[in-house]
């Protein structure tokens, strides 16, 4: 892998050029992360009887690597952010395909564990690479783009599975096998007709918490902790309250993924148009109105048609949180991009460690009051995004930042 600047790589085909390579990954991390989510629960309880407690902590050590995902820091000293990129992505892919050898308690946590380090090392790094290397005017329409293609991924393993696991008896070893193997492929094709891209700002190597980036601090972590509820709370409330079964659960995945594919890069030139500020004020104002409907599910008892649809719609809202990665790109020096990346994994995840066991106990006493307070965290982000300015930019980070600086001119 040689190394070139990245003004140079315009002078190469279409299918080496940075652009390229980030959908190529976009593509290989859903085949194995989405495959090893859509046959967990299924694995987990049938070779190693899991019940809930178990299975709670499968999912608190699968967020543990993104709390600490500030490590990639470290890590980026010794070697090349692409290069970790794509090294996740093995390790994602090999610790997929074993996890059916080991059938055991201590085997799916630790199989768990290396997978969810590639997985949160990759999306750290990842995010850090699109900012550095997609230009400001193209970013939102762009990273609309590589949402549609990991959901176009993910979408044709989930086919795949439904289609083939019981027409063809397939094992979870060889579903495992196949997905990660695939991702793999990918990956070693990333390796070989790619070079190394060098972005003309060289990225500060060292824990970095600057005042002024204190608005997308605070956005990151209430975006982390209302997905908690979504994860966690909305899946399980379909299954809990309408009973839905395991073929209705993964249709409602397939229309979100159909929807991801084609409402994301929509939504990419809707930020573009409208401008970060309009975008996620528009998001925060859907999801209170989103979370109150999940209540009044509970209230008034409204149907299982509507749960289905605001589950949908939900989903569809979360595509506009690119607009939070368009507005860090326009403020930040171009040399924080990776650790302030790195710093935000990690703020995103703080709420995934106390969250989900906290708003359990919750949720045996009030389901309603657990939506109650997702739609509060919701208008607090909505408060939050009112804050970012029409233009943000290095100087003018929030509505305040031009007042600050007045008295000064």
């Amino acid at each position: 892998m040689r190394i070139m600047p990245l003004a140079d790589a315009r002078t190469l085909p279409i299918w080496r050029r940075p652009v390229t390579l980030l959908f190529l990954m976009a593509i290989a991390m859903p085949l194995s992360f989405a495959t090893w989510s859509a046959l967990l629960n299924n694995f987990v309880i049938e070779a190693a009887n899991f019940d809930g407690s178990d299975i709670g902590w499968l999912h608190t050590v699968r967020e543990i690597p993104g709390f600490l995902a500030v490590g990639v820091i470290a890590v980026i000293i010794f070697m090349r952010e692409q290069v970790l990129a794509l090294v996740s992505l093995i390790l994602l892919g090999v610790a997929t395909a074993i996890t059916a050898y080991f059938p055991s308690m201590g085997g799916i946590l630790t199989i768990t564990m290396l997978s969810s380090i590639g997985f949160h090392y990759y999306e750290t790094v990842n995010q850090s690479l699109q900012l550095q290397w997609l230009p400001k005017a193209e970013a939102p329409r762009i990273l609309g783009l590589l949402v549609a293609a990991a959901s176009a991924a993910t979408l044709v393993a989930y086919v795949a599975i439904v289609m083939t696991w019981e027409a063809f008896d397939l094992s979870y070893a060889f579903v495992y096998m196949a997905s990660g193997g695939l991702t793999l492929v990918i990956v070693a094709y990333c390796w070989i007709a790619f070079p190394q891209f060098e972005a003309p700002n060289p990225q500060l190597k060292k824990f970095i918490l600057r005042r002024r980036y204190w608005l997308y601090y605070a956005l990151q972590f209430m975006s982390g902790a209302r997905r908690q509820i979504f994860v966690v709370f909305a899946g399980f409330m379909m299954v809990e309250k309408f009973g839905f079964e395991v073929h209705e659960v993964t249709a409602l995945y397939l229309i979100n993924l159909i929807a991801n594919m084609i409402f994301a890069p929509l939504m990419g030139r809707a930020v573009g148009h409208f401008g970060e500020r309009n975008a996620l004020a528009f998001e925060y104002v859907g999801l209170t109105l989103v979370f109150l409907a999940y209540g009044g599910l509970y209230w008034f008892g409204w149907g299982v048609m509507l749960a289905a649809f605001l589950y949908v719609i939900d989903h569809i809202f979360f595509a506009l949180a690119l607009a939070l990665k368009t507005y860090f790109q326009k403020i930040a020096d171009p040399g924080d991009i990776a650790p302030t990346a790195a710093v935000a994994f990690t703020i995103n995840h703080i709420a995934a460690v106390f969250l989900p066991a906290a708003l359990g106990y919750l949720w045996l006493v009030s389901p309603q009051a657990v939506f109650t307070l997702a739609a509060g965290m919701a208008l607090t982000s909505l408060g939050l995004a009112l804050m970012i300015p029409r233009h943000p930019e290095p100087g003018n980070e929030t509505v305040f930042a031009r007042l600050v600086a007045a008295p000064a001119e």
